[in-house]
């Protein structure tokens, strides 16, 4: 029996994981960030920010807040985004050269990088929380199952 398939099963989840944490922490980047108009990085972002405020009838001043929070978060936690896509380049690398030495190496960094990740995006979401009227909570919230729903239909466990 090929004792690599549990371990590449693994990697796959983790993998899996690592993606949805990056797409999560890249959504919650863009709820109302401004975008330059044209086409290219971030126009889809900014667009779908937009079409949460319209779904929360966000106001111009909850508009402006969530911008200036979002700005804010970008440059507070700029390093650590960097440091991220460094960790992610080495693994895809390593993954590509199958150097399971490296990629056992990178297992504790990747595991406390995506520890980190939760912790930033679940701190950003109480402080989008907390510009909100308990309507918009609770729209956002029901937006939020929603989403889950979905995404558990597409990737089922």
């Amino acid at each position: 029996m090929d004792n690599r398939q549990p371990k590449e099963t693994q990697m796959n989840s983790k993998k899996w994981m690592i993606g949805v944490a990056v797409l999560a922490v890249s959504a919650s980047l863009a709820i109302a960030a401004p975008h330059e108009g044209g086409r290219g990085h971030g126009q889809g972002r900014g667009m779908w920010g937009e079409k949460l405020a319209q779904k929360l009838n966000l106001t111009d001043a909850q508009k402006q807040q969530l911008r200036d929070m979002n700005q804010k978060f970008r440059e507070d936690n700029k390093a650590f985004f960097q440091s991220f896509r460094q960790t992610m380049q080495e693994f895809r690398a390593a993954k590509e050269a199958n150097d399971t030495a490296r990629l056992d190496s990178l297992k504790p960094t990747i595991d406390s990088q995506r520890a980190q990740m939760k912790q930033l995006r679940d701190a950003k979401e109480q402080k989008f929380l907390s510009i909100l009227t308990a309507d918009q909570r609770a729209q956002f919230e029901a937006l939020k199952a929603q989403r889950s729903e979905r995404w558990q239909k597409r990737n089922p466990q």
